[in-house]
């Protein structure tokens, strides 16, 4: 930093987005400066603010700008040049995927953008932010991208929007680095690299591009594994499924090598994962000074829907035990579960109470699926994730320790907080481990609808046919039969008005037309409803339901399966459960 910039540390409010912020700061220029295709709220949920906090409690300098106009110079040229890099990212969602529905129909809502219409969100945000960087800094600005956007787009993969094979993102947009996963500790330790002038070909969780083939690398000492060429599996499915089979099994940090993988003239290289914050890491990252709130620059535009959500909403791990195969977290977030302190979410939910518009209500209490709070397997956390079986499918490995006490504990002394009159858990839960929890299992669901449901309690169960849900990765319908047991009895002996939830998908590589028709007999015999929440499988980037979407095979038998690529197929699909309502 320079020197006239080593003023006594202050903690703004928010991360600058203006000048006459940064001058209130007593900077006269910045580090870095994020981009970001969702608006500027400034909450633990949003992974720019995270990163800018992140960046801000070591040191650093650092701006923001939302949802620039793309079409002039005015915002992005508004802060400056960053002394050290622009980070880019498309938002919290990859834009195709939140500018376009399953059918294809533009989408007429964002809930991150202000006054709640989708037009400020550019197609493929991570490119066309990286050109409109270089189109106004001509001095080489240096870029990273990051987020789920960039994050999944880092190898070749099969982009649905333009049916075709892509080259890594990283190239497409031109930028020097890709932070892929979640990226506190790539992103600082690039930070401290680039002030320090080092390298930063030793960084895990990143990649970048060399004009040779990477020499060894003492930093990551296992042999470095060639993905098949980008002009090869641009031509060859077979290529292209040896490809991705290769890329999803090194998604582990503790067992990944890195790899490398021809594109062009060119190679991308990508190191190991970072490897999962520990518990005192993360608590740090959720107890940063958030404003929970939009920026008064961007919340004069209008109301951010998505703010009523995740406001008062509290993060209690990150990574899935899943492996729903249509679900990327796998190669983002991971499949190790790292879980905060009681006493910190404590922390921070007590800061809830010092908030103006804090009544009293905790939205949720989760994560990506909200029990799995508290346990992980041993064996995992020192050998890194089984090759050969998952934690979750085809049922609960007898490795992984089960229980909900933990999460339990943290219900209750979080209901019991001054000033805390509900709590609930809005996240989904996986059925299967309250059914595989034969201790504390019965006695958790009934503490959920006693206390932490509004009325609905969400599940997934997405399909009941055996085919279908063996390649989705998910447990078969007799569990989801089974818990509905369990959940009506426990309905009958609280007396409350509960219901369930279930969220469906339709078109999922190898359904038909038989399985909708079979899903539908079992929701009106079994369920007893016809659920409104069906879904249409949406193809998108690092997932094997994808891979089956473009190979139209399976990947674990090479048995070719049956994919609706027609649209009209699709929505016949959906319509066999939303359309006739009673059968």
């Amino acid at each position: 930093m320079n020197a006239d910039n080593n003023t006594t540390p202050q903690i703004p409010p928010f991360i600058p987005t203006t000048r006459k912020e940064v001058s209130d700061l007593g900077w006269r220029s910045l580090d870095v400066i994020l981009v970001t295709g969702d608006t500027y709220v400034d909450s633990p949920h949003m992974g720019v603010a995270v990163i800018g906090r992140v960046l801000m409690d070591e040191g650093y300098r650092v701006g923001i700008i939302a949802q620039p106009d793309i079409h002039s110079h005015g915002d992005i040229t508004r802060l400056g040049a960053p002394e050290l890099f622009w980070g880019v990212t498309a938002g919290a969602v990859d834009s195709l995927v939140a500018n376009y529905t399953a059918s294809g129909k533009r989408r007429k809502r964002d809930d991150l953008t202000p006054g709640g219409v989708n037009s400020q969100r550019p197609d493929r945000a991570v490119i066309i932010y990286s050109n409109l960087i270089r189109r106004y800094f001509k001095n080489q600005p240096y870029i990273i991208l990051g987020g789920i956007e960039a994050s999944l787009r880092r190898i070749s993969h099969y982009d649905a929007g333009s049916n075709r094979v892509r080259r890594s993102i990283l190239f497409d947009a031109k930028a020097d680095v890709l932070v892929y996963g979640m990226g506190e500790s790539s992103v600082v330790a690039l930070a401290q690299k680039r002030r320090e002038g080092l390298s930063l070909r030793g960084i895990r969780g990143i990649c970048y591009i060399s004009r040779d083939i990477p020499t060894p690398d003492s930093q990551f000492p296992s042999p470095d594994l060639v993905l098949p060429p980008h002009d090869d599996v641009l031509k060859d499915l077979g290529q292209f499924a040896r490809m991705f089979k290769a890329f999803y099994e090194n998604a582990d940090p503790i067992t990944s090598k890195r790899l490398y993988q021809k594109q062009d003239t060119r190679y991308l290289v990508q190191n190991p994962p970072a490897l999962p914050l520990s518990q005192q890491a993360l608590d740090r990252v959720y107890e940063l000074p958030y404003a929970r709130d939009i920026h008064p620059f961007y919340g004069k535009k209008g109301k951010v829907l998505a703010l009523d959500t995740i406001r008062f909403s509290l993060t209690t791990h990150r990574g899935c035990y899943g492996e729903c195969r249509f679900c990327a977290i796998t190669v983002h977030q991971g499949r190790h579960v790292s879980s905060r302190s009681e006493a910190s979410i404590l922390r921070e939910a007590r800061g809830f109470l010092k908030h103006p518009r804090f009544k009293g209500i905790i939205s949720n209490v989760g994560g990506a699926t909200a029990n799995m709070y508290g346990f992980e397997c041993g064996l995992k956390k020192k050998q890194g994730a089984c090759k050969d079986k998952g934690c979750l499918f085809p049922e609960p490995c007898k490795d992984l320790p089960v229980h909900h006490g933990r999460q339990m504990h943290l219900l209750k002394a979080l209901s019991q907080l001054d000033g805390v009159r509900k709590v609930f858990v809005g996240s989904g839960i996986r059925y299967d481990l309250i059914l595989g929890d034969r201790k504390m299992g019965r006695k958790y669901l009934e503490e959920i609808l006693r206390h932490h449901v509004s009325g609905q309690l969400k599940i997934a169960p997405e399909h009941v046919s055996g085919a279908v849900l063996n390649l989705m990765g998910k447990p078969g319908g007799q569990g989801l039969e089974k818990f509905v047991g369990l959940f009506d009895g426990l309905k009958r002996k609280i007396g409350g008005k509960f219901f369930l939830t279930y969220y469906l998908m339709a078109a999922h590589p190898g359904c038909t037309m038989g399985h909708m028709h079979a899903l539908r007999k079992f929701a009106t015999k079994t369920l007893h409803l016809l659920p409104e929440q069906v879904q249409i499988f949406t193809p998108t980037p690092a997932t094997y339901s994808t891979l089956m979407y473009y190979t139209k095979r399976d990947p674990f038998t090479g048995q070719k399966i049956f994919v609706e690529k027609n649209l009209k197929g699709k929505e016949a699909q959906k319509r066999v459960i939303t359309g006739q309502r009673h059968p």
